[in-house]
């Protein structure tokens, strides 16, 4: 039972804690804490345990596991949302698209709601709505001292600023507070396979797409390796091809017009263009990344998706390294621009798109080939960025705080500093 308890989505990482305690709620937080500073014990915290990084678990620390924390309470009248600090996107999508609502969440249903939101926060409803972040309303901590304070605008604003996208590295988040859009639970969206003798005419007909749509559409571009069922042709299975999935967040007719250049673009190996549950969009990507696979990422800010940028992606990407491998582009501005870079710790309001190497592979044996290809490339496409990044999509061998921060990583600290003076909660 300990092993599999200490267990996180990365079966990479291989950490034994001293102590795993399981929350049932925000006075066993306290306990956990209280206990940490009598005895001295390391803290770390576990929501989804979907963090590539691992931090959830470290060696010889108290793991304070929230997830049995998951209530979801939707208030439809007054659109928004109390979640408990160890609910994952599903559970999320699945109460709040029963009122017809939604938040911006991961492109993932198992990721945790802490980890992504104490980060930023992105998703296919970012470029329309904003990060998950900016629909933060005030959340409940427990503090390094055993103090549960209430941050939001009317008390402790400078904690609700660092919480939003600071990491969380200034106490325990029991709960959030979000408001909530009007979406679904019907959306249309297109997901469009091109063989990779198309990627770079692809990637091109992209980019020129995305600057001419509404804000109302989101589109990720990832290469993948073509899954090997039907009705994909059988002669592709397992080739690297360009995926593009795009949906629109107004109405499924307005949405069906904007969208159909997308599935008829090129000659694509498979092009859908159909209405589709939110709820289901948002779980569509689950299968591709397999609890306990092997898992290494980079990832970087772009300064747009230049010619030199599509040409030398496309000439390095094919062969992925591993079954569960995807380096994806992913939209940002639209809302997310709207917002002043030092109004959140989050600072990145003026890229428009980020790009992730994501590696998965199943065979130990494989890692160190694994990850010298995606550092290589990587490397290759550091030309092409802007020397930032988002904190969600650093590994484990990094640290890229001021890449990650820039301009508002001082005050970050400082904020820390006074919550937290003895970094219980700096892993």
């Amino acid at each position: 039972m300990y092993d599999d308890a200490r267990k996180v989505w990365n079966g990479m990482i291989d950490r034994r804690p001293a102590l795993i305690a399981y929350c049932e709620g925000t006075a066993d937080v306290i306990a956990c804490v209280d206990y940490a500073q009598t005895t001295g014990t390391p803290v770390t915290v576990r929501g989804g345990g979907h963090s590539v990084a691992g931090r959830a678990v470290a060696d010889d620390a108290l793991l304070v596991d929230l997830s049995h924390m998951r209530s979801v309470q939707v208030d439809p009248q007054g659109k928004t949302a109390r979640v408990g600090a160890g609910a994952t996107w599903g559970v999320v999508d699945h109460e709040t698209q029963a009122f017809g609502l939604a938040l911006t969440g991961g492109v993932d249903s198992r990721t945790g709601v802490g980890g992504l939101t104490l980060g930023g926060g992105v998703g296919f409803l970012a470029r329309p709505f904003g990060l998950t972040i900016d629909h933060l309303l005030g959340a409940e901590v427990v503090l390094a001292d055993g103090r549960v304070v209430n941050a939001a605008e009317d008390e402790h604003s400078d904690l609700l600023w660092a919480l939003r996208g600071g990491g969380g590295n200034c106490g325990v988040v029991t709960a959030f507070e979000y408001r909530l859009d009007e979406l679904g639970p019907e959306v249309m969206h297109t997901q469009v396979f091109l063989p990779m003798g198309q990627a770079a005419e692809g990637l091109s007909f992209y980019r020129d797409f995305m600057a001419a749509s509404s804000e109302s559409v989101s589109c990720f571009a990832l290469f993948i390796n073509v899954p090997p069922v039907e009705p994909f042709p059988e002669e592709s299975f397992g080739e690297t091809c360009l995926a593009l999935v795009a949906m629109h967040a107004g109405s499924v007719d307005e949405g069906e017009a904007e969208l159909k250049p997308f599935a008829e673009f090129g000659s694509p190996l498979l092009s859908v263009l159909e209405p589709i549950p939110y709820a289901t969009l948002q779980s569509s990507f689950d299968t591709g990344a397999p609890d306990g696979g092997r898992y290494y990422w980079k990832a970087q800010y772009l300064n747009g998706l230049t010619d030199g940028f599509i040409e030398t992606l496309v000439d390095r990407v094919d062969p992925l390294p591993g079954a569960f491998s995807n380096v994806f582009i992913e939209p940002l501005g639209g809302a997310v621009s709207r917002v002043d870079p030092t109004a959140t710790a989050f600072p990145h309001r003026d890229v428009e798109f980020g790009l992730g190497i994501s590696s998965g592979w199943e065979d130990a044996a494989e890692d160190g080939k694994a990850i010298a290809w995606t550092r290589a490339l990587h490397d290759d496409l550091l030309q092409f960025g802007t020397g930032s990044v988002y904190i969600n999509y650093v590994d484990r061998d990094e640290d890229r705080a001021t890449d990650a921060y820039g301009a508002n990583l001082r005050r970050l600290e400082a904020i820390g500093a006074k919550y937290d003076p003895h970094g219980m909660f700096r892993r």
